[in-house]
């Protein structure tokens, strides 16, 4: 068996594990991580985009209101080239109490918010699609943020300081030794064998499946995954961040992200943070509730659905399935004061706006542990990407494409390029749809119609594999995208999804393509989901069989 040696074992490859292994690389820690799929590939890869005021939680939830204006005012300072400064603004709609809006104002300026209230008339100005009958409006910082991007560069730091990360790396042990966690064995699902890391502390950053990381060592952690459903519009039909300035339901946030907007969300609990469903009425619930906002809302084209689950931490059962009474804070468990396990810490709950903070504070306790004093720095320096200290603009990459500073488009819905899909390639990219987290690949209206082919020839290109494995390649793209498409087939997404259904199946026979018996390292996943889930990868890839309407 391989083994690898270090001082902290991060678990888990979202914001948070990375944060860690960065905020702990820095500080002089041998750090190694290890995500069982791809970065970002959990609920980091599954959220709106929303870089928080705090404002959604003032009222309820000041202890994650203040959290969130700290960070935001961090996050803008360190990683700028992740985050597009909308703003934001929390309206009362016709449907909504105007009352409601002194409330949100006294605990804004409580939790230390920036908060303006503007005129009704002025917040039309700003955004003329909005109801027209609003009653009152607020001025907040929030924002628009890339987690994709913003992962990625923390994982390029970490790695600068010597982090060493695996992907599809999968925990299936941890290993104890006199009532002390020493360390895990892991499969490596690429290269199908085990590997024992070791460490001194390990850090259980799994997200939504922590409970199921600290089980393994004997330990008992209440994680309720809350499903949340959000959609995407091929429009920026908003250019702010704009709330519902009441109490925090589904479907009253509406964020600007690049070309389109997306809806969200929902919050319910699930049994399985692995398998779960996208349901027609909650599709038809956020479109609804997209309609107190900007009337004509359920007339623009959804380009997609999809879900994350939300790592909620609570010592009690939520009563009928409901998590909106659950804290957005985040929690740390020291499994030695609280179970009688050494050499083992859990950080969950909390926001991606908070992720920094979570590391901060949980490498703070690492080195309390570990017996050394090192000040934090991840305040501090900022991200690589940063270098020119200016927020994202969304009409950079047509620029820069129309500058001729770029190879040739793969991808005209994002206008991913050649050199990036390649360069994504070559950094070890196992499937196709890593390849999407790192460059929107297959994220536009099109919904990989056209550029799912010719990533599928690059990949091929860059690597020379088996015909049969470029093949599979194209085949799990393909259906990770077709999840997504299902709970939106009406109108124009049906004509769209029925144009790719000719190109894939009329054309090329993607369906019967030779794979050669091989299984992707999300095969697995893909079949397990299909167990419970009406969208999974067993279903047919045909565009055929929607409705033209949603019912």
């Amino acid at each position: 068996m391989r083994r690898i040696s270090a001082d902290v074992l991060v678990i888990g490859g979202g914001a948070t594990g990375t944060g860690v292994a960065r905020d702990a690389a820095m500080r002089g820690l041998w750090t190694v991580l290890l995500e069982r799929r791809d970065l970002n590939h959990g609920t980091t890869g599954r959220n709106h985009g929303l870089l928080h005021s705090g404002g959604r939680y003032a009222v309820k939830d000041p202890v994650s209101a203040r959290e969130c204006i700290e960070e935001n005012r961090i996050l803008r300072r360190i990683m700028p080239h992740c985050i597009e400064d909308t703003g934001g603004l929390f309206v009362v709609t016709s449907s909504d109490d105007p009352a409601y809006g002194d409330r949100f104002k006294a605990a804004c300026d409580a939790c230390g918010i920036p908060c303006e209230e503007i005129t009704p008339a002025g917040a039309l100005r700003r955004e003329p699609r909005l109801d027209p009958r609003l009653r009152r409006a607020f001025s907040v910082p929030d924002g628009a943020a890339d987690p994709f991007v913003a992962t990625l560069a923390t994982a390029e730091s970490a790695r600068a300081h010597g982090a060493r990360i695996y992907r599809y790396h999968e925990v299936t042990r941890v290993v104890l030794r006199g009532g002390r966690v020493s360390g895990v064995v892991a499969r490596d699902l690429v290269n199908d064998e085990e590997v024992l890391v070791e460490a001194a502390i390990t850090v259980n950053a799994a997200g939504a499946w922590a409970g199921r990381i600290a089980a393994l060592a004997g330990c008992e952690v209440k994680i309720v995954p809350a499903k949340g459903v959000m959609v995407a519009l091929n429009h920026r039909l908003v250019n702010t961040v704009v709330n519902r300035c009441k109490p925090p339901g589904d479907g009253d946030i509406l964020v600007p992200v690049g070309q389109v907007c997306v809806i969200g969300t929902t919050s319910y609990e699930v049994p399985d943070p692995e398998n779960y469903g996208i349901e027609a009425w909650e599709v038809a619930l956020l479109l609804d509730e997209g309609e107190k906002l900007v009337p004509g809302f359920k007339a623009a084209r959804a380009l997609r659905a999809w879900a994350g689950v939300r790592p909620l931490y609570s010592g009690e059962a939520t009563a009928g399935g409901a998590t909106r009474e659950v804290s957005r804070t985040f929690t740390l468990l020291d499994h030695e004061t609280r179970d009688g396990v050494a050499g083992l810490l859990t950080i969950t709950g909390g926001k991606w706006t908070t992720f920094r903070q979570m590391a901060q504070v949980t490498v703070d306790a690492v080195c309390q542990k570990l017996g050394v004093a090192r000040p934090c720095r991840t305040h501090l320096e900022p991200l690589p990407g940063s270098e020119r200290r200016d927020y994202h603009r969304v009409g950079a990459p047509l620029r820069a494409v129309e500058g001729g500073r770029q190879a040739e488009l793969v991808c005209e819905c994002e206008l991913v390029t050649r050199d990036q899909v390649e360069t994504a390639i070559d950094a070890g990219a196992v499937t196709l749809d890593d390849v999407r987290r790192s460059t929107r690949l297959g994220m536009g209206p099109c919904q990989a119609g056209f550029c799912g082919y010719r990533a599928a020839g690059l990949l091929h290109e860059r690597r020379q594999p088996a015909v049969q494995e470029a093949n599979l390649a194209l085949r799990d793209f393909l259906q990770e995208r077709w999840k997504g498409l299902l709970p939106v087939l009406w109108g124009r997404q049906l004509r769209q999804a029925r144009l790719d259904e000719l190109i894939y199946l009329g054309i090329m026979n993607a369906e019967r393509l030779d794979t050669g018996g091989r299984k992707s390292p999300l095969t697995d996943f893909y079949l397990q989901q299909a167990e419970s889930s009406a969208h999974g990868v067993e279903q047919p890839l045909t565009g055929g069989g929607g409705q033209e309407r949603h019912g």
